[in-house]
This record gives structure tokens, C-alpha cells and sequence, in this order.
């Protein structure tokens, strides 16, 4: 399907043409068809000569409904601009005009209308000013035919140059994210909400759970020009059942695959029309269907910020316009260029973010983005539209190379510091390192350890056991000095006290290899729980705690804990509450 939307003044003749061409009222509203004026959004459709159906978003001409217009327009990729042959072009046409120009559509056709109504001479000067006018725009050169919808003069030339339009559009793509802008919301009896919207990209499916309005919701049924369907991509004029809590939703939302759309209330975008200091610091944003003021910060020439009154699901490439109601006229279209931009917190930040935006191309760089932010994640550069650049660093986590390559040299540094402040003590805790290089993930610190030693959470460098001070290997010699006659008789808390061996200074000699911590308080030297299995394997298995102790001459505070740690070492096996045996060790 193709979908084509109408523009022009008031009155030139959009809503009669679209019946003539499809044989269907699209004005939908009795006050509509009583006053001969369009209010409301219209839609028909018809087929063009090769077959395929073309459907037709009949805008309000008026003035006093252009932010009608532009939710009907906004999501169209083309526009059909009709201009009556006897009133030529008028005030609404260069407003509908400056619209599509703002949007970039760059896609559509020139009517000229109510041909019967007027000679051929004043009907080509209408035609030749609207050409040039539009050739001025983003739609560039276009057809024209010159058509009347009272009498069906022109109707086939006009049917043959649609099929030529439809032939040129681009391929949508289907497997795209759906953010479908929702221009109308109603109520069936029995079936529950349903909203209608154009699908420029992607698919819908019966079943599918999307996100609007901050709640989940089911598509329970698709129609498509009055048409039930299971599955619907784009292009296409769609009408979306919906089970579960739609019923807050109104023009201007959207429905949005899960997890892939990140609403945003703050955007720094550039500019097509009025510089940026000439704007008003209040004006309207329609993007979609949507229209929601906003306050505008101008950055550079062509650069601003725009604080948004309620979130929008806006990516980097996004067309928009700004518009001033009062003044009835849109001073400037936009290209959303950063969804999430930093805050201004230190003086002069506003002026580097100009430059920085006026060295951004017309389309999102994944690599100049990454290198902007140095880390992010993967999901989250594709929802703000970025193309990714490379591939993840751990998890979802893209990172920058120099930026990546800095943080791997300040983790090192970082490990080595802590290991030379900290000689009983090298281990960085990985934790530590995370808080210490600001990074929001764990699993960063992981990816970035390639080269470092890890153990227990731990991060060593070239310090890998700790260096202990002379007074703790004093102290551990006097350990040693203790057991040389009764190897299993671990030294008591008194004195552990009196050597100054504290849990930490313990903990330390233990990861020096000087010492065995067994548990807390209780160390023997190293090499003592192999000696203990194998005078334990001597006994008839299994053996009690009391043979033990007694095999071992130490005393039960000792025997317990000893016991326990051979246990976790798989030197023993526990069978009962009182009786082990011993066991080949397999680790």
C-alpha cells in the first residue's frame, strides 16, 4: 500500500478530489458535509492502474486546523498539493507547503484543481508559479496535472502520475522498530479502544504487546482499508484494536515496540529556516502526530535545545517542525540530532555543545556518538538511533577504543597504587576499581582486567601475594617457633594478641603463603592440612572427633575448625554428625 496525503488552502478542492478519485466521503463528520468544510482527519482509498491500493490522508485547509494538518501529515512520506486553478496559490498553500518542506518529504505531485472553472491560460499560470514554488522545497521538481473533480477532466492523467509517484517512493523497512503515531482514538462497543495511524516502518501482528502511554498493551485485532488482517507492515493506513490500558491514549501518542524507544524530554536538534537567535523562546513541536510546546535554547546559527513540556519517543534523524501558532507560520524545520544530551553544568558548555553539533552530519555517527560519550550501551545507541558502531566490550556495552584504552591504563595504575599503599593488602577490590573509574557496570572492570590478576574479587598486578612488613614476619617466626614442637596445637587469641597479629595482619600472612589460616583465630603453618590428612588416613575409617583430636594431640577448640577446613578441602568426608573417614582429594 502507498500512502499519499493531501495539502492545499481552504476550499481549493482536496476533499472533492479524493472523492472523485476513490468514489468515498472522506470527510467523516456531519457538520463536516453540511458546511462543505474539512474539520477532522478524512481517509479513502482506491487502486491505482498497475493494482496496488493507495490510501489518502485528507487534511483540513483551514487555518484555524493546522495542527490538524500536521498530525495527519506528519508521518505520510507523500504529499499530493493541490491549488485551485481559479483562486491560485494562497496563504494556507505556502503554509501547508512550508510544512512538508520542514518535514523533508520529498516525495509527491501537484494538482491543480477546479479546472472547469477557469481558461487554459490562467490555469498554467497557477500551474507554473505552484511548481516553482514547490521546486524551491525539499519535494524538488514534481508532476502536475490539471484536474477537475466536478466534472472527473484530468482524473486519469492524475491516477497515471500517482502510479508514478507510488513507483518512486522508497522501500519501507519492515523489520524496523514500530512507532506507529496515533492521529485518532475511538471506541468500538463490545471490541474496546481502537486507534488508527499511518506505519511508515516496520510490522504489526495480532498478538504483538507494544508500549503507549507508559502502559503494555495487546493488539487484538489489525484492519486495513476496512480489511481484517493477522499481520500488517508498512507502508500501510492501519486500525489497531488494543486490549489493556489504552484508554488515556490520544492523538499525538504512539505505539512503540518494547524496550527499543527511549521517551525524551530534552533534544538538541538542527535548524532549516529563521537562525536560531531569532526564534521565540516558546513555540510548538509537532513531530508525528504529536504537538507539544516547548521552550527553545538557542546553540549555534542552526542549533538549539528544546526542553519538551511531556516525552516524545524522538531518535537522532527525526524530522520535526517548530511552529508558531500565534503568528500562524512555522519559522523552522528540525533534524533531531541527540535525544540524550548532557546538561549544562559548567560555564561555556553551551557554546563547545554549538560546535559540537555544527561538526555533526546530517545522518547519526555511531563511532563520533561513542566517541562523544565513550561508553554505552548497545540498546540504548540504537534507540536514540545511533547505528552502532562496533561490536560489545562486555555485556551490552559498547566503549570508544581510546576511551576503552584509557580506562584499561587507569585500572592499572589504580591496582598498582593500592598494591604500593597497601603492601599486606595488594588486592584492589573489583568493586573499589568500578566506584574508583566511574564505571556503571561490574562486568566493565572484568572485560578491562585482561592482564591482571583476579581472584576472590580481587585485582593484582604485579604484586600478586602481599608484602609483608618486618614486624609481622617477626611475628610469624615466633609462630613458627611455637609449633616446631606440637605442629597441631594452633596458638590461642592471647597470643595471637601478644605477637599483633590481627585478623587483617592473618589474613595477609595467610596470603603470603607464611601461614594457614584454618579459621578465624586458629592458624597452623602451611602444609599442615596435608599433614594432618595423612596421619588421619592411619586410623580405622571412620574416625571420631575424639580420635582425632587425640591422633593429632591438640585440643577440640582446634580439632573442630581443622576438621571442618579439611572437609571443605575434600580431605575428608564428612559421613555423620561425629564420624569422618578419609578420601583421595580431587582438587
Amino acid at each position: 500500500m502507498h500512502v499519499v496525503a493531501t495539502a492545499g488552502h481552504v476550499d481549493h478542492g482536496k476533499s472533492t478530489l479524493v472523492r472523485a478519485l476513490t468514489g468515498m466521503e472522506p470527510d467523516r463528520l456531519e457538520e463536516e458535509r453540511r458546511r462543505g468544510l474539512t474539520i477532522e482527519l478524512g481517509f479513502a482509498w482506491t487502486d491505482l492502474p498497475g493494482g496496488e491500493p493507495v490510501a489518502f490522508v485528507d487534511v483540513p485547509g483551514h487555518e484555524r486546523f493546522v495542527a490538524t494538518m500536521l498530525a495527519g501529515v506528519g508521518p505520510v512520506p507523500a504529499a499530493m498539493v493541490v491549488v485551485a486553478a481559479d483562486q491560485g496559490w494562497q496563504r494556507q498553500s505556502q503554509e501547508h507547503l512550508a510544512v512538508l518542506g520542514a518535514l523533508g518529504v520529498r516525495h509527491g505531485l501537484l494538482a491543480v484543481t477546479r479546472r472547469d472553472l477557469t481558461d487554459a491560460a490562467t490555469a498554467a499560470r497557477v500551474r507554473d508559479d505552484a511548481l516553482e514554488r514547490i521546486a524551491a522545497t525539499s519535494l524538488g521538481e514534481v508532476a502536475a496535472v490539471e484536474v477537475s473533480g466536478a466534472t472527473g477532466q484530468g482524473l486519469d492523467a492524475l491516477r497515471a502520475a500517482l502510479g508514478d509517484l507510488a513507483a518512486a517512493l522508497p522501500e519501507p523497512d519492515r523489520t524496523a522498530d514500530v512507532r506507529l503515531w496515533i492521529d485518532r482514538v475511538f471506541t468500538v462497543q463490545g471490541r474496546g479502544t481502537v486507534v488508527t495511524g499511518t506505519l511508515g516502518a516496520g510490522t504489526l501482528r495480532v498478538g504483538d504487546r507494544l508500549e503507549a502511554g507508559g502502559e503494555t498493551v495487546r493488539v487484538r485485532g489489525l484492519q486495513s482499508l476496512k480489511r481484517q488482517y493477522d499481520e500488517v507492515g508498512a507502508v500501510a493506513r492501519v486500525a489497531v484494536n488494543l486490549h489493556g490500558g489504552a484508554g488515556a491514549l490520544r492523538r499525538g501518542d504512539a505505539l512503540l515496540t518494547p524496550g527499543r524507544w527511549l521517551p525524551t524530554e530534552l533534544v538538541d536538534v538542527r535548524l532549516h529556516g529563521d537562525p536560531a537567535r531569532d526564534l521565540p523562546r516558546r513555540l510548538v513541536l509537532h513531530a508525528g502526530s504529536a504537538a507539544v510546546p516547548v521552550h527553545v535554547r538557542a546553540l549555534g546559527e542552526d542549533t538549539a535545545r528544546l526542553a519538551l513540556q511531556r516525552p516524545l519517543p524522538l531518535r537522532a534523524g527525526d524530522a520535526a517542525l517548530l511552529r508558531d501558532p500565534g503568528r500562524h507560520r512555522v519559522p523552522a524545520g528540525v533534524a533531531v540530532l541527540d535525544v540524550r544530551p548532557e546538561p549544562f553544568t559548567r560555564r561555556g558548555a553551551a557554546a563547545a555543545r554549538a560546535r559540537e553539533l555544527a561538526a555533526m552530519g546530517p545522518r547519526p555517527d555511531g563511532a563520533a556518538e561513542l566517541r562523544r560519550r565513550g561508553l554505552a550501551r548497545r540498546a540504548d545507541l540504537i534507540a536514540m538511533g545511533v547505528p552502532p558502531p562496533s561490536e560489545p566490550v562486555a555485556g551490552d556495552w559498547l566503549a570508544d577504543p581510546g576511551h576503552w584504552d584509557g580506562l584499561r591504563r587507569r585500572l592499572r595504575d589504580a591496582v598498582e597504587e593500592h598494591a604500593r599503599t597497601h603492601p599486606t593488602d595488594p588486592g584492589l577490590p573489583a568493586e573499589a576499581a568500578r566506584r574508583a573509574l566511574g564505571l556503571p557496570d561490574r562486568a566493565l572492570v572484568e572485560a578491562l582486567a585482561t592482564g591482571l590478576h583476579r581472584r576472590d574479587g580481587r585485582l593484582y598486578g604485579t604484586a600478586t601475594a602481599p608484602e609483608l612488613p618486618p614486624h609481622v614476619r617477626r611475628a610469624v617466626d615466633a609462630v613458627r617457633r611455637d609449633l616446631a614442637g606440637a605442629p597441631f596445637n594452633a596458638p590461642d587469641a592471647g597470643r595471637l594478641a601478644e605477637l599483633g597479629l590481627t585478623p587483617k595482619l592473618i589474613a595477609a600472612a595467610a596470603a603470603a603463603g607464611a601461614l594457614l589460616k584454618v579459621a578465624d583465630g586458629i592458624v597452623l603453618l602451611p602444609g599442615a592440612d596435608a599433614e594432618v590428612a595423612a596421619l588421619l588416613a592411619k586410623l580405622d575409617p571412620p574416625f571420631t572427633l575424639s580420635e582425632a583430636r587425640r591422633a593429632l594431640g591438640t585440643t577440640r577448640r582446634v580439632a573442630v575448625p581443622l576438621l571442618e577446613h579439611l572437609d571443605d578441602q575434600g580431605y575428608t568426608v564428612r559421613v555423620d554428625d561425629l564420624r569422618r573417614r578419609c578420601t583421595e582429594r580431587t582438587s
